[in-house]
């Protein structure tokens, strides 16, 4: 018995080191090819940007000229898994599928996320599925999900949750009390091509302030190795505690993409990305989109993140168009505005997208409990200089009226104004790029806080690559405070502002939002935390400070 029990420590030992072995291996990949980005960074240019332009390329027919750039970024940098990935699509475009073939086996090995290979309608790598060769490289992978899962609208007694997947498949969501495996509620939903074989399961039914499990089914097929866990909030009206991650300026970049972990071992409720959250910057190449979307949806940083809180996005300009865009009054034109805001819902679980169909859009609110979220889109309508000479508009007259009604009439007791770009006049300097090119606008908004005696009113933000906290006076109503946080991996930076209550720049940063209403004066506190996890800059605020 004791010669079985040392065989049987000493085996035990063996698999918990290979285990660990691996996941040691796996980590040491991910960080090389994190590394070999870098030194692409330091050599080229923006790494956000660097396949970007290889890209346009490729989609405008110029595969050969792409190669030759990215044989030269590989002689400098042979290790960097992207460019061996982007030779994968050029030789696949050009029909040599052993050599794309042999160029996905290298990125893999160099730490390129399988998922970057199996979903999606608009890889460029399209041609190679069903190749017993190329299948092969995956047949380990037992899941038929390539991105997500991602949490979304949580009511307190529904949730909604969305996935890609390799292939149109039925998706069910299954989700039981932490302990309570036997009582399940489920939520069923089908992923399809039109939608990118994406899908949005809700589950309604559940108890709000609880913990739950949940797991996906692919086709009635269970994966039991993929269990994850969210919390359900506060109903809406009910007094409530819970947190809030927010920020923009997401550009994809490698050595950064740690920063989800940040805030997932802050233990946020919600995750708010506020614009600029992938830099498609191509509105007219579709292929353009989808990459951009893929490529950070396959960061396991990012997957386990929003796996389980609840994110909630509006774009800004490099999503939704090129810097400093208006996407104008028509809402058939320029002819891409639609099919942009297409890739947009397919790639989010919002509760809404602007006025649906009939007005695309992404406006859209909603409630945590007694805290009252109102999202804005300034792009899809924004007109600088109206036909005629009428007043420039950041929200076009549709979404305008919505805004001043949903303000009048909201019940929060905090509402929060959420802009992509600075309420603040003085973020950007004469810039009329935030606010400050719209000042009659915003005067008329801020009216109807006037008008309606709304008390709790707080503003938030994104765009200025830094994390502020903004007082803004207005005649009338009491101190405005605004919430500015948009360098979340961004490299490129904004300088700091001493008109700012604070501003910080120094490093990539978020903004942790504290709300608790069950106080008899409640409050929220504002803290900006950098990519190491440190409390920078922090202000507490009482309801009756920003009260009539």
């Amino acid at each position: 018995m004791t010669r079985f029990k040392t065989l049987l420590g000493i085996t035990l030992v063996l698999l918990v080191g290979q285990f660990a072995w691996g996941e040691l291996r796996v980590k040491s990949t991910q960080q090389q090819n994190d590394d070999a980005a870098k030194k692409v960074e330091r050599k080229f240019r923006q790494y956000k940007r660097v396949h970007q332009e290889i890209l346009k390329l490729i989609v405008a027919g110029n595969e050969d000229q792409a190669l030759k750039e990215l044989d030269t970024i590989i002689r400098v940098v042979p290790r960097d898994g992207e460019s061996h990935y982007m030779r994968a699509v050029c030789n696949a475009r050009l029909s040599l599928v052993e050599k794309a073939i042999a160029d996905v086996k290298r990125a893999l090995e160099l730490g390129i996320e399988p998922s970057r290979f199996r979903g999606g309608t608009k890889t460029g790598l399209e041609s190679l599925r069903g190749n017993e060769t190329f299948e092969a490289l995956f047949r380990d992978i037992g899941s038929g999900i390539v991105h997500g899962p991602m949490v979304g609208r949580n009511t307190g007694d529904s949730l909604s949750f969305w996935v890609r997947t390799v292939q149109e498949t039925e998706v069910r969501v299954r989700c039981w009390e932490k302990g309570k495996p036997r009582l399940v509620a489920n939520g069923i939903s089908k992923s399809l091509e039109e939608t990118d074989y994406t899908a949005v399961v809700t589950v309604d039914g559940l108890k709000p302030n609880t913990q739950y499990h949940y797991s996906i089914q692919l086709d009635c097929a269970p994966d039991h190795r993929d269990v994850y866990q969210v919390k359900t909030l506060a109903t809406q009206g009910e007094s409530v505690k819970f947190d809030v991650a927010f920020g923009g300026g997401a550009g994809y970049v490698p050595q950064h993409e740690y920063m989800w972990n940040t805030i997932h071992d802050t233990k946020p409720d919600v995750l708010m990305l506020l614009g600029d959250n992938v830099y498609s910057d191509a509105p007219e190449i579709p292929e353009m989109q989808h990459y951009c979307y893929y490529r950070r949806q396959s960061r396991p940083e990012f997957r386990q993140l929003i796996s389980n809180v609840s994110v909630y996005s509006i774009w800004d300009d490099h999503d939704f168009g090129v810097n400093d865009c208006q996407g104008g009054p028509a809402i058939k034109s320029p002819y891409w505005k639609r099919p942009v805001w297409n890739v947009f819902k397919n790639n989010w679980v919002n509760p809404a997208y602007g006025g649906g169909s009939e007005q695309p859009g992404v406006w859209f609110d909603y409630y945590i409990g007694d805290v009252h979220f109102i999202m804005t889109d300034g792009r899809i309508y924004r007109d600088l200089r109206p036909e005629g000479g009428g007043r420039p508009t950041m929200l076009g007259p549709v979404q305008r009226e919505w805004l001043k009604k949903t303000i009048a009439e909201s019940e929060g007791t905090f509402t929060v104004l959420v802009s992509p770009v600075p309420w603040v006049f003085g973020a950007k300097g004469d810039s009329k790029d935030t606010w400050n090119g719209f000042k009659q606008e915003r005067h008329e908004i801020f009216d109807v806080i006037k008008d309606a005696k709304k008390d709790g009113v707080l503003l938030m933000s994104a765009d200025r690559h830094r994390s502020d906290l903004w007082k803004i006076e207005h005649e009338g109503v009491y101190a405005l405070y605004e919430f500015n946080s948009s360098r979340l991996t961004n490299q490129h930076v904004h300088p700091e502002l001493p008109a700012a209550e604070f501003s910080y720049n120094k490093k990539q940063s978020f903004g942790y939002v504290k709300f608790d209403t069950t106080l008899k004066d409640p409050e929220v506190e504002y803290s900006v935390i950098n990519i190491e996890g440190k409390v920078i800059h922090s202000r507490k605020l009482k309801r009756s400070e920003i009260s009539y």
